[in-house]
């Protein structure tokens, strides 16, 4: 006999008019409002006579909320349009056949004013007590490879990877992983194509979000060139760029003295059975020709093991200091797990705009307090992915909650958080002011 508990004794029934599917999404999308993103996408995306060229600040929130709740392809965005979802956001949800016309509209020369708009956000949720102010900041500067699928997507083609899609640059912030700049390129663009731009591009972007604090930036061999590292001296940007292993490297490293080598603690170590990794420091000069003597800058080596030199690498740095290199020792750009928290971004997670996952971490940081990084999945299931219920009594709207939620403290005070932000723009209407 099945018991009274048993699945099989349940009728379902999709007839609730009043739920709401992934409530916590009302915490971002509050966060969205005092920055004003709507009136913003309004007023800087302009796509001319083309089809879906209406309305683009509600279709750019729609497409960050599905983001923000997990969703990984246009048809995704779908949810925000079950029960009374669409009120707790305060946006009208197109549909994903609407969104799928609007972002087909998009030419490269298009992506720029979705860069302009997301350094103008980016510059919002900083002021608004997100960004480092004055404390000195490091930037991880990449390339990411993401999958596409169809050979009429304009730019998309094979690289080296012999993956059709694209080859963008990405920057975030070592210590949160929010997205700063992103730069779209052909997928068949070079690792350094671009890259000088792309790092005068970043340095003007923080500096005009007022990060005022000292800036390094880390970076793999892609962009180790006598351009990139002129513009971050231009700049002021301190740099630890890998060098690439040219004979000349190889003969320096090989000249250090084996007494010269400190260990590198790895906290991440995959075993206590792995190799010992080792650092240390030599003068070294590239002999470019775009160098000149007095640009000669200390070479920062490390080894799997100080007796393997086929295992050595070899990193060009701002300072001779062995503490200041140990500090940044050999880091693996974090630009590749930004989206994803973990991973590179794929076709169905790559953000567009580039920074659309910053959002996750500002609700974490003005929210919550949080400084540091913060796994999307996490953030998702405590705060955002929880069944909700919205009714209306006395002209108030209430939503209703599950009792007993573990992490309800947490979302009262995130969103009173957020309501007490100043307001960049207009309220929209519904309850998510």
């Amino acid at each position: 006999m099945p018991s009274s508990h048993s699945p099989d004794r349940l009728a379902v029934a999709f007839d609730d008019g009043h739920a709401v599917a992934n409530a916590g999404l009302l915490l971002p999308a509050t966060l969205a409002q005092r920055l004003g993103i709507q009136q913003l996408a309004d007023e800087l995306i302009d796509l001319g006579d083309r089809a879906g060229a209406a309305h683009p600040g509600s279709k750019v929130l729609t497409l960050v909320h599905a983001l923000v709740a997990g969703g990984d392809c246009i048809d995704d965005a779908g949810l925000l349009r079950a029960g009374q979802t669409a009120a707790v956001l305060g946006h009208r949800v197109p549909a994903p056949s609407t969104l799928g016309t609007f972002l087909r509209g998009f030419t490269f020369g298009h992506v720029r004013q979705l860069d302009r708009l997301a350094e103008r956000v980016l510059t919002r949720a900083w002021a608004a007590g997100a960004g480092p102010g004055a404390q000195p900041m490091t930037v991880d500067v990449d390339s990411t490879v993401c999958e596409v699928y169809g050979h009429a997507k304009q730019g998309a083609a094979y690289g080296h990877t012999r993956v059709l899609g694209y080859h963008p640059l990405l920057a975030t912030r070592a210590d949160t992983g929010e997205v700063l700049h992103a730069r779209m390129r052909s997928g068949r663009a070079n690792t350094a194509r671009g890259a000088k731009r792309f790092v005068e591009e970043l340095a003007g972007r923080l500096r005009r979000a007022r990060a005022s604090g000292q800036l390094t930036m880390r970076a793999d061999s892609g962009f180790w060139s006598a351009k990139v590292l002129q513009a971050c001296r231009r700049h002021r940007i301190r740099f630890s760029v890998t060098v690439r292993q040219t004979p000349q490297v190889r003969a320096a490293i090989a000249a250090v003295d084996q007494s010269a080598w400190i260990p590198i603690e790895y906290p991440t170590a995959a075993s206590p059975r792995s190799p010992r990794r080792c650092l240390a420091a030599t003068g070294w000069w590239c002999g470019a020709p775009a160098w000149s003597a007095r640009r000669r800058r200390c070479g920062r080596t490390g080894a799997t093991t100080p007796s393997s030199p086929t295992a050595r690498a070899a990193r060009w740095t701002w300072t001779p200091t062995t503490a200041a290199m140990r500090r940044w020792s050999w880091p693996s750009a974090t630009s590749s797990r930004a989206p994803g928290c973990g991973t590179a971004p794929r076709a169905g997670s790559w953000p567009t705009p580039p920074g659309w996952s910053s959002p996750r971490w500002w609700v974490a940081a003005l929210g919550l307090g949080h400084r540091g990084l913060v796994a999307a999945k996490t953030l998702r299931r405590r705060l955002v992915a929880l069944p909700g219920r919205l009714t209306r009594s006395a002209r108030r709207w209430q939503l209703h909650l599950p009792s007993g939620w573990p992490w309800a403290s947490d979302l009262t005070q995130a969103l009173a958080r957020l309501r007490a932000l100043a307001t960049s723009s207009p309220p929209p209407l519904g309850i998510g002011g």
